[in-house]
C-alpha cells in the first residue's frame, strides 16, 4: 500500500518504443557524413560543366578569373543554403544570402550570357529549401522559365533553348533532394541515439521500480519474521524453529526475485499473492480477511495486480498499526478489482525520508500498462483502502513494450 501521504509524481507523456525495433533497411542508410559527401561532390560536380563551358569560350582571362570567383561564392552559399542549421537562421540572415545568390546568378549572365545559365539550377533549389511552400514552389518555376531568356538572346535553338530551362529545373530538383535527404539522415541517426538513451534510462527505471515492488515485500516480511523469532526463542523454540523455516522460504523468493528482475521475467499470480500476503500479516498478528473470486486473468493484469498487492502489504506493515485487514480480488465480466483495507493509519504520520521509495508512482505506471486505474481512499478512525480496477483482458494498444512478454516462469516459493 502506497504511504498515506505520498504525494503521486507526474507521469510520463509517453512511452519510447523499443530502440532496437527498427526497420531492416534502416541500417542500410548511409552515415550522415557519406550524405553530406555525397551532395559535395554533386555540386562540386554541377560547377565543373559550368566550368567547362566557360572554359570552350573566347572571353578574356580576367572575365574567367572573375567567373570562378563568382562561381566559389556561390558554392559556398550552396553548401550553407543545404544545410539544416540554415532553416533555424534568423529570417534577415537566410534573405540576405539568397538575395546574394540570386545576384551572383543573375549579373553574370549579361557577361556570359546562356554558358552561365547552369547555375540557376542552385538558386531554385536554394528558393525551394528556404522559402514557405506556396512561395517555393512558383519562385522555383519563374526561375526555370527565366531561363528562357538567355538562349533566345543568343540566337540559339529552340531545343537548345528549352534544354537549358529543363536543365534548370532539373537541376533546382536534384539540389533539393538531395540536401534534404542529407537532414533526414542527419536526424535519423540524432534519434536513434535519443531513442537508445531512452530505452537505457527507461530500462533503469524499470530495474529500480521492479527491485522496490518485489524486493520491498520480501524484505518487510524478513524483518518481521526476525523480530517475532527473535520474541519466540526464549518461550517456544519449536515455533521458532517454525518461523525460520518460513524465513529461509523468504530469502529464497527473494533471490528467485532478484533473478526475475535481471531477467525481464515478470510473471506473478495474484491468488498465490493474496495467500502469501494472508500468511505474513497473520504472523503479524493482524486479523484477516481474504475474498477470491477471479476467473481467467490475462497474464500481464495477473501480475500487475500482484505486483499491487505486494506493495500495499509492504506499506501496510511499514507505515501503519493495523489490527485488521480486508482483502479481495473479484472478477464481475471483463473487469478485475482488487481492494485493500485497513485500520491503524496515523493521521499525522509522515515520512520525510530522503529515500522514502516511489510506491505510488509504481502502482500507476503499472496500472496504466493494463489500461487500469488506481484509488486511494482515507476514511474516518484512521481506515485506508486502496482500490486497483483494470479490465481482466487490456486492448493490445495499452501493452508496454518492456511488459508484453512476461516469459513462461512464475515464481515459486
Amino acid at each position: 500500500m502506497p504511504r498515506h501521504d505520498e504525494i503521486d509524481p507526474l507521469q510520463p507523456a509517453a512511452t519510447p518504443g523499443r530502440a532496437a525495433s527498427e526497420p531492416p533497411d534502416v541500417a542500410e542508410l548511409p552515415a550522415p557524413r557519406l550524405a553530406r559527401i555525397i551532395l559535395t561532390v554533386a555540386l562540386i560536380s554541377y560547377l565543373g560543366v559550368t566550368v567547362i563551358n566557360l572554359a570552350g569560350t573566347d572571353l578574356p582571362t580576367t572575365s574567367l578569373l572573375t567567373s570562378l570567383g563568382c562561381l566559389v561564392l556561390i558554392f559556398v552559399l550552396q553548401l550553407r543554403h543545404s544545410s539544416a542549421a540554415v532553416r533555424r537562421a534568423p529570417v534577415l540572415q537566410r534573405s540576405l544570402t539568397l538575395g546574394a545568390q540570386t545576384l551572383l546568378t543573375y549579373l553574370p549572365i549579361a557577361a556570359f550570357h546562356s554558358q552561365w545559365g547552369a547555375m540557376a539550377g542552385f538558386l531554385a533549389g536554394s528558393l525551394l529549401l528556404l522559402l514557405p511552400s506556396r512561395w517555393a514552389w512558383p519562385a522555383y518555376g519563374l526561375v526555370g522559365l527565366s531561363m528562357l531568356i538567355p538562349p533566345t538572346l543568343d540566337n540559339l535553338s529552340v531545343q537548345e533553348t528549352v534544354y537549358l530551362a529543363q536543365s534548370t529545373l532539373l537541376t533546382g530538383l536534384v539540389v533539393y533532394g538531395l540536401s534534404r535527404m542529407a537532414a533526414l539522415i542527419q536526424a535519423l541517426h540524432d534519434t536513434r541515439s535519443q531513442l537508445a538513451g531512452l530505452a537505457v534510462a527507461k530500462e533503469r527505471l524499470r530495474f529500480a521500480r521492479d527491485l522496490h515492488d518485489l524486493l520491498g515485500y520480501s524484505l518487510s516480511a524478513i524483518t518481521l519474521k526476525g523480530e517475532l523469532i527473535h520474541r519466540l526463542i526464549p518461550s517456544n523454540p519449536r515455533r521458532a524453529l517454525e518461523e525460520v523455516s518460513d524465513v529461509l522460504i523468504i530469502s529464497r523468493q527473494s533471490l528467485a526475485d532478484v533473478r526475475v528482475v535481471s531477467s525481464g521475467l515478470r510473471s506473478m499470480s495474484l491468488e498465490q499473492e493474496m495467500r502469501s500476503a494472508q500468511s505474513l500479516l497473520e504472523a503479524a498478528d493482524v486479523e484477516v480477511r481474504v475474498d477470491i473470486r477471479l476467473g481467467t486473468l490475462d497474464q500481464r493484469v495477473d501480475s500487475v495486480l500482484a505486483a499491487v498487492l505486494r506493495e500495499a502489504v509492504t506499506n501496510l506493515l511499514r507505515h501503519s498499526r493495523a489490527g485488521t485487514c480486508a482483502m479481495a480480488a473479484t472478477q464481475d465480466g471483463d473487469r478485475v478489482r482488487l481492494s485493500v483495507s485497513n485500520d491503524g493509519v496515523d493521521p499525522s504520520y509522515r515520512d520525510v525520508s530522503p529515500h522514502s521509495g516511489s510506491g505510488l508512482g509504481n502502482l500507476r505506471e503499472r496500472l496504466q500498462s493494463a489500461s487500469g486505474v488506481l484509488t486511494i481512499t482515507r476514511g474516518p478512525g484512521g481506515t485506508f483502502e486502496l482500490v486497483a480496477e483494470a479490465p481482466a483482458r487490456p486492448p493490445r494498444r495499452f501493452a508496454d513494450p518492456d511488459d508484453a512478454e512476461f516469459g513462461a516462469q512464475d515464481h515459486a516459493a
